[in-house]
């Protein structure tokens, strides 16, 4: 999933790559979780690995990745939309368009999505 990743993840993340299917998934009424992620960064790497680890799987939320490097327009649109300023890494918790917890860097926490 990136420079810095040893094994292939089995989370099952959905990417988004364009602004139009980053605008019908925060259209969405349930919670949803945004992941932005650096590929060529190893904190944004060591981030995203503890978030798929502490990830409570059980959870009804459908889990986004945005691959900052090859999508930096969703990135930015994302931001804008939300009205929070960019970081990498960084995670959103958002429902019906409302962002319900954000976090960024080691501050990522998935045990607070719950």
């Amino acid at each position: 999933m990136g420079l810095f990743s040893t094994t292939k993840s089995t989370f099952n993340w959905q990417h988004i790559s364009s602004i139009s299917q980053m605008d019908e998934i925060l259209a969405l009424e349930n919670k949803i979780v945004i992941f932005k992620h650096s590929t060529t960064c190893s904190i944004s790497a060591f981030a995203l690995k503890n978030f798929e680890r502490e990830f409570d799987t059980t959870l009804d939320i459908n889990c986004y990745y945005v691959d900052l490097l090859n999508h930096r327009d969703v990135s930015n649109a994302i931001a804008e939309k939300l009205d929070i300023i960019h970081q990498s890494p960084q995670v959103f918790l958002v429902e019906n368009g409302t962002v319900l917890y954000t976090a960024s860097h080691e501050r990522i926490d998935a045990t607070k999505i719950k």
